[in-house]
């Protein structure tokens, strides 16, 4: 569990960091890789305080939260329970980070680090009581959700979508090139967030009280199945994804590989115990091509998601937690039969009303919090700053010095950003 902690932690930073990083432009990168490491940061402090309290703790506040007083800063917590505690503090953070490629070049960082300790009270902590703290959820629906398709992804994604409704577009979306501005980097970040993902759903299997069991072969057993169907569905989403884009636009790119492989990783996190081998692949075919279909979405609809954060972790949520009603199976850990393994529709209404919940929750809240931040603290820089670049005006530093001597405030930022080739109007075409 000290392994599977520490994988989970790298994947915000530095793979989320990298990853989101390498599809921003060059004149927002450090901006966008500052957002992950500042969820680390306010987001650790807060989980210990009362974080935990509210999604673990023992006084039950109508099924949808724990006291958080109960367990503040985890007092009477025995020490023996903390690798338990530092393990969801992680999805926490990668929860709360994932929502930033949606506002990427725009939003204030003050804005960023009031939205953080808000958003998980109101909306992470909530969810993941409701879930997996025996809360409404577990007790009435008994949905499946090994990793977090719900607590996590669903939530993150909803909250995406509503902050880039209320924050609004970039200045020139639409009208100009913004690609991705270091593929390289994406790819790396994209590969971490693989490596990591083997602690965020074996272990959290492992945490699903099977770590009591006397049976060692049982156990090493159902740790393996997640470990395989992690794989596979992820491979499968990958060349889904690529298949997609070969039709739609006659090109197999590497950000749709890496997309693709992110697309797998969040669609197979809630049924990496609910499904067998078959299944695992039928899941991330599906999310892979689905994910591909989504993201093109935005420029019909005029949304600026900047780095997909909708079309992947919202639609591969979604997918992934409803996919489970259609190919969950008792032969897997989770012991569940879905319609296609003769169980009828009662695992997919679970399944179903497990995600309207998760969506209903982190809409309503989340646009409370954004409504409230864009109407007393602000949340986007100006327009000026913004054309200039986010990271000169936010931080005083460009991420490359290729132009030592030219000088000014935020001349280095326009001389990178006017060099980005025109050929996509986004991260994906």
């Amino acid at each position: 569990m000290l392994v599977a902690t520490a994988l989970v932690l790298m994947m915000t930073t530095p793979a989320l960091a990298l990853f989101y990083g390498g599809m921003s432009r060059s004149k927002s990168v450090l901006n966008m890789m500052m957002m992950s490491y500042l969820a680390l940061g306010v987001v650790g402090i807060v989980y210990v305080l009362w974080g935990w309290s509210m999604s673990f703790g023992p006084d039950d506040i109508g099924g949808v939260f724990a006291n958080p007083f109960s367990l503040w800063g985890l007092k009477d917590v025995g020490t023996d329970s903390y690798i338990f505690v530092v393990f969801q503090l992680t999805f926490a953070v990668i929860t709360a980070a994932l929502i930033s490629g949606a506002i990427a070049d725009r939003v204030k960082m003050s804005a960023w680090v009031v939205f953080l300790p808000i958003w998980v009270t109101l909306s992470y902590f909530p969810i993941g009581h409701m879930v997996w703290g025996g809360g409404f959820i577990s007790e009435h629906f008994h949905a499946q959700d090994y990793a977090g398709g719900t607590v996590v992804h669903i939530n993150a994604g909803m909250a995406g979508l509503v902050l880039a409704l209320v924050i609004g577009k970039r200045v020139g979306f639409g009208k100009e090139p913004m690609r991705p501005h270091n593929l390289t980097l994406t790819m790396i970040g994209a590969g971490l967030l693989w490596f990591g993902w083997y602690g965020f759903n074996v272990g959290s299997i492992v945490l699903t009280g099977e770590s009591e069991k006397a049976d060692i072969a049982q156990f090493g057993s159902e740790t393996g199945v997640t470990f395989m169907n992690t794989t596979i569905a992820t491979c499968a989403a990958m060349l889904g994804w690529l298949l997609m884009e070969r039709i739609l636009h006659g090109k197999a790119t590497s950000l749709g590989a890496a997309s693709g492989v992110v697309a797998g990783l969040v669609a197979i996190t809630p049924a990496c115990g609910a499904v067998n081998l078959t299944g695992a692949i039928a899941v991330g075919a599906i999310a892979g091509i689905g994910c591909a279909w989504a993201v093109g979405l935005k420029f019909k609809v005029g949304m600026d998601d900047s780095l997909d954060v909708v079309g992947v972790h919202l639609v591969g949520g979604l997918l992934g937690t409803l996919l489970i009603g259609l190919f969950s199976t008792a032969s897997a850990p989770g012991g569940v039969d879905g319609l296609f393994y003769g169980g009828g529709f009662e695992s997919l209404y679970d399944q179903f009303m497990a995600a309207l919940i998760a969506v209903a929750w982190s809409g309503f809240f989340t646009l409370l919090i954004a409504l409230a931040i864009k109407y007393t603290l602000g949340w986007r820089i100006t327009e000026e700053a913004e054309v200039e670049g986010i990271d000169f005006d936010q931080h005083g530093e460009t991420a490359y010095d290729l132009h030592t001597g030219l000088g000014g405030s935020g001349t280095p930022g326009s001389i990178l950003a006017g060099s980005t080739a025109p050929s996509t109007q986004g991260a994906h075409a």
